[in-house]
């Protein structure tokens, strides 16, 4: 059974510089996350993704990136990942 209380998910866009700039960043800092190219989903599971991404942002901007903790960050900002993360 996985423990879901660690696990990075970033939600991004595949075109987007502050999403490219946020995985840079994890990537960085030995972050192990899972990232999710919404551009690239289509259909059932783009429309899934989607839903899931609202409930944690609901103006579903990018890049969002869910922390296990409950913290969610939306935009790219160093500091708020570094906090969330304690890295």
């Amino acid at each position: 059974m996985s423990d879901d209380s660690n696990e990075v998910k970033l939600f991004a866009l595949s075109t987007c510089v502050h999403c490219k700039n946020t995985k840079q960043y994890l990537e960085e800092h030995g972050v192990d996350y899972k990232c999710v190219f919404v551009d690239q989903l289509e259909g059932d599971e783009r429309k899934a993704v989607l839903e899931e991404i609202r409930t944690h942002n609901p103006k579903l901007s990018f890049p969002t990136l869910v922390c296990g903790n409950g913290r969610v960050i939306v935009g790219f900002h160093k500091e708020d990942i570094k906090e969330a993360l304690q890295l």
